[in-house]
């Protein structure tokens, strides 16, 4: 038998979890457990991780300080991790949380937006360093952050910014001078645009904001809400490391029982397109790959009738298709023509379409898989 199953099997029997041990035996198998599953995450299906997760969240309740922060630094740079206890630990002390807060791209911007409102200064520092920073998770550091986590946010070159944030900047520079002076370095933002479309006392501040001389790049000027990026997001096409990372947070939303239609409603909303595609993968029970194949072949028909098996609302479709990372981003009619079609599409019909090519596809799977063995 392999350490893997080994691993899985001794979960059963742990005297840890009934209380018939000391202290040192239960950390060191919240600290086993976690290097085991470090070892294997890239090999585990949903029932193991989910396994894994619920001996982690136990054992951290009964662990001191020491063997949290040893299993949160195991579990950062994981791509895939159990969801429950990685919020958990990302939600402790400053000490457990800073690594998962810096480094770990399973927690998702919703996660990071909790946390800034409900834990510390130091916490919001940390995700401020992040290598990678939406807007609304900016947006949340600006409302919330102190001096210290907003500098940091501001001199973050990854940090995104719209126009909304950029206002609220510009308004705790009239009062801070730290902040005034690292907002003046961002090379990426068109203060000519923005001072226009803001009112007259952050007007005043731009005026010394953007005296430095720069070069505003010509292109992208003005075309974001009046913010200059240093890239230009299309929301049509589809980019395989925002996948890796959208998918192992819908896993992970999975892992906590989170991945429902309010779930899906906010991916929508704020044009998560790759979390969208991953929910679908995830809730439809397909892999991965197929929903890729689909999102490239601008397959709409697969597609429809894969949501009307889930028996997903209207609302809800016409918001995830227009979400989607398609090939070519769809054209109005494009949209009309998928929506009539999937509400003329009965939901019976749609489910019995989908288990026919669901086994379909499982035959023709197992028929290469034996090819490929004999």
């Amino acid at each position: 038998m392999t350490e893997f199953e080994e691993g899985h099997r001794a979960f059963a029997n742990f005297r840890v979890l009934n209380g018939e041990d000391n202290q040192f035996e239960r950390e060191q198998l919240f600290r086993t457990t976690a290097q085991l599953f470090s070892y294997v995450s890239d090999r585990c299906d949903d029932d193991q991780v989910a396994q894994y997760d619920e001996v982690l969240c136990q054992l951290a309740e009964l662990v001191e300080v020491e063997a949290r922060v040893h299993v949160a630094k195991l579990l950062a740079p994981l791509e895939r991790a159990p969801g429950t206890v990685l919020v958990k630990l990302a939600n402790d002390i400053i000490e457990v949380a800073r690594p998962l807060l810096e480094f770990s791209n399973v927690l998702n911007d919703d996660d990071l937006i909790d946390i800034i409102a409900r834990q510390t200064e130091e916490h919001r520092v940390a995700i401020a360093g992040r290598s990678s920073l939406t807007e609304r998770v900016g947006e949340a550091l600006v409302e919330h952050g102190k001096t210290a986590s907003v500098v940091r946010l501001v001199r973050n070159p990854k940090a995104e910014f719209d126009r909304a944030t950029l206002e609220k900047l510009v308004h705790r520079a009239t009062q801070d001078a730290e902040i005034a002076a690292d907002l003046r370095g961002r090379s990426d933002i068109d203060w000519k645009s923005l001072r226009g479309e803001i009112d007259t006392v952050a007007g005043k501040i731009l005026q010394t904001l953007g005296d430095a001389d720069r070069q505003v790049d010509p292109v992208a000027a003005g075309k974001i809400n009046t913010v200059v990026y240093n890239r230009i997001r299309n929301r049509a096409g589809f980019n395989a490391q925002e996948w890796k990372v959208a998918y192992n947070q819908v896993k992970g939303l999975a892992d906590r029982k989170q991945l429902n239609d309010r779930a899906l409603a906010r991916f929508a909303r704020f044009g998560y397109g790759h979390h969208a595609a991953a929910a679908m993968a995830v809730l439809l029970h397909v892999g991965p790959e197929i929903v890729v194949k689909w999102l490239a072949a601008q397959d709409y028909v697969a597609v429809i009738v894969a949501l009307r098996a889930a028996n997903m609302s209207s609302d809800l479709f016409e918001a995830i298709v227009a979400t989607l990372p398609w090939r070519d981003l769809p054209s109005d009619g494009d949209k009309k023509m998928v929506l009539s079609r999937f509400e003329a599409l009965d939901s019976e019909d749609a489910r019995h379409i989908f288990e026919l090519w669901r086994a379909h596809s499982f035959r023709k799977r197992g028929m290469t898989e034996d090819r490929q063995t004999a």
